[in-house]
């Protein structure tokens, strides 16, 4: 590079020091004055009034004190922010009133929550709040009371804050013994618990003012629902739910007299018979696939069915398909029972 070539301008921030500025001023502070030709190489310390033309001698510059710049710079700052400030309250003054008008908006009642925790962070403020009645429902037979850790304490908590809870599980929950430490743990005057043999989905309802369903299969997905009327909807098909579905405390209907069969059992029995193949028998009754084609052999044992065929013929026959255990009278032959 040769000697002659061109240095880069001097450009920053009109509120911003280079080194060579601090450099200077801190030499004017020092001695009193700076002669006017130094300055060259820092033009901002003049752009930002540090120092000012020595009034005896046009050649020097003298440094205003750090504190009176200091003043003098912040003034157009200072204004910024103020009118900032006035601008914000503007805005809130304005829209304030229209707050009211939002909340009876119906879409604004219904939340999309996206993320487990979020979710969890969510079900987590209303358990805080619980103070009355909490309804839940939960499908499936084991992934409820995986999750005792989490559940157990806010279920405490919302007792201590005087709610009562009412639960809806499958039947195949009665044999998790993960629900019977639950319950164990639970004062029993505020907790009712009853079992159907299917449910819809997953529901939570704290106080009859807000509802949480799931959005997707991943249950990565959550609706909060605060509107009045969607959540009187869903209490009403609780409410349905609960009136038919048995009490933890009371023995599950039996199968016909004689058929060593389950209530478990006959369930798998009846949605066999209307033609549901093993994997979907297993998601509605909440069971993995293994534990339902194990129940499969043991109504084929307890039949006396050679196979899969022949078993759906004895279901019917037996009776054990049908809600009140008794046999179906109908000409029709037995429909086919998938595999």
């Amino acid at each position: 590079m040769s000697g002659d070539e061109e240095k880069p301008p001097h450009s920053h921030g009109a509120l911003e020091l280079c080194d060579s500025a601090l450099l200077l001023y801190t030499e004017a502070l020092r001695s009193g004055r700076i002669a006017r030709a130094d300055l060259a190489p820092a033009p901002c310390l003049i752009d930002m009034t540090l120092v000012h033309p020595d009034p005896r001698d046009d050649a020097w510059m003298r440094p205003v004190p750090p504190s009176a710049a200091l003043a003098h710079l912040l003034q157009p700052v200072t204004r910024d922010i103020h009118e900032r400030i006035r601008r914000t309250a503007a805005l809130a003054d304005a829209l304030a009133p229209l707050a009211s008008v939002a909340s009876e908006d119906p879409d604004h009642a219904i939340t999309v929550l996206e993320g487990k925790p979020l979710i969890r962070a969510a079900i987590g403020a209303a358990t805080a709040e619980a103070s009355e009645e909490v309804l839940t429902m939960q499908p499936g037979s084991t992934r409820p009371f995986n999750q005792m850790p989490e559940a157990l304490p806010r279920a405490l908590s919302m007792i201590e804050q005087g709610a009562s809870l009412r639960h809806i599980y499958q039947h195949s929950a009665r044999y998790a013994p993960r629900l019977k430490e639950y319950l164990a743990q639970v004062p029993a005057d505020r907790l009712q618990v009853r079992t159907v043999e299917q449910t819809v989905e997953r529901l939570l309802i704290f106080d009859h003012a807000v509802a949480f369903i799931p959005a997707n299969a991943e249950r990565d997905l959550a609706l909060e629902i605060r509107h009045p009327a969607l959540i009187h909807f869903l209490i009403q098909m609780y409410e349905v739910l609960w009136t038919q579905a048995t009490p933890l405390t009371r023995q599950l209907p039996t199968s016909t007299p004689g058929t060593p069969v389950t209530a478990v059992q006959r369930s798998i029995a009846r949605l066999l018979v209307e033609g549901h193949v093993d994997d979907a028998v297993a998601r509605k009754l909440g069971v993995s696939v293994r534990t339902c084609r194990s129940h499969i052999a043991k109504l084929m044992q307890a039949l006396d069915a050679s196979s899969r065929t022949q078993l759906g013929a004895l279901i019917v026959q037996s009776g054990i398909a049908e809600p009140d255990g008794a046999a179906r009278t109908d000409a029709e032959g037995p429909p086919p029972v998938s595999g």
